[in-house]
């Protein structure tokens, strides 16, 4: 009985079987974030929901603009000069988060803390003159109780002020947490988040200043 020696190709059919088949195609990388689409999107969302808010609280302070109930008309309280210069604040800072978006997509870790800080000082400056607005209207008796007028302006303007708050505070912890993990892609992700709302409050108070304090001084 003579034994059966394997030939060539079934020597090689049998090492091909247990070799990893040819690859024709090139998988993608295991860290690729597949949720920031979704997370965009959803932040997209929260955004146009945000501007609705903003869009009825116009809506209803144009209803009470010219409701004084005997109290002060918008001309009599407000201070162009000082709004003038609150919205300067408020332009800049929109400038410098731009810089800091700039800066991340050159990588540039510590400058886009940098800016980040710049941009939360003059938040945080704007913030203060509004404060400062607000005690001087209420030491003068315009208080929100005084009439139709006032409830609806300081509901308008207090909203945008609590979102600039809450900008500030996003950009507080993005400094740490850019401090932290650098520029990876969640940080990136939230960050163009970040830019997107700041943006948008810079946009309803450009509004707020034509409609409700240039308006309310002419009228």
């Amino acid at each position: 009985m003579t034994s059966h020696s394997p030939t060539v190709e079934e020597a090689n059919g049998t090492a091909g079987a247990d070799a990893a088949p040819p690859l024709f195609y090139q998988t993608e990388a295991d860290h690729h974030d597949h949720s920031s689409g979704g997370t965009m999107l959803g932040f997209w969302i929260y955004l146009m929901s945000d501007a609705l808010i903003f869009a009825t609280l116009f809506a209803t302070y144009g209803v009470l603009s010219t409701s004084y109930a005997g109290g002060p008309a918008p001309s009599q309280i407000f201070d162009l000069s000082l709004v003038a210069l609150n919205t300067a604040m408020l332009l800049i800072s929109s400038i410098t988060c731009g810089m800091a978006m700039i800066a991340m997509e050159q990588g540039n870790v510590r400058g886009t803390q940098l800016w980040l800080a710049i941009t939360g000082l003059f938040g945080a400056a704007f913030i203060g003159i509004e404060l400062y607005e607000f005690a001087e209207l209420i030491h003068e008796g315009a208080t929100p109780m005084r009439s139709a007028f006032l409830s609806g302006f300081f509901t308008l303007v207090g909203t945008h002020g609590l979102h600039v708050f809450s900008g500030l505070i996003w950009i507080v912890v993005m400094v740490i947490q850019l401090g932290q993990r650098g520029l990876i892609i969640e940080n990136r992700r939230r960050l163009m988040c970040l830019s997107m709302f700041w943006h948008l409050l810079d946009v309803v108070w450009i509004g707020v200043f034509t409609f409700v304090y240039l308006l309310g001084v002419l009228r």
